[in-house]
């Protein structure tokens, strides 16, 4: 399932994750490596045919990420 916003922001989901932002976010992930939560999420929005649940679900992976890289 693919799905572009106003924003250019593009989610494109089917056995992997690629998620754009404009010519300077770009993010690729294999669904093997996409958490458990996350990719239930993105099967659900599939399954519906939601692209605004599949921008949720995109947007919590990528938080996910940004957790990842914090320092304290």
């Amino acid at each position: 399932m693919r799905c572009d916003y106003k924003d250019d922001f593009k989610v494109d989901y089917a056995d992997s994750l690629h998620i754009t932002k404009g010519n300077g976010i770009e993010v690729s992930v294999k669904g093997s490596e996409i958490p458990s939560n996350v990719k239930a999420c993105l099967d659900s929005a599939v399954t519906r045919n939601s692209c605004h649940e599949l921008r949720a679900a995109a947007k919590a992976f990528t938080g996910s990420l940004s957790k990842a890289f914090d320092v304290e």
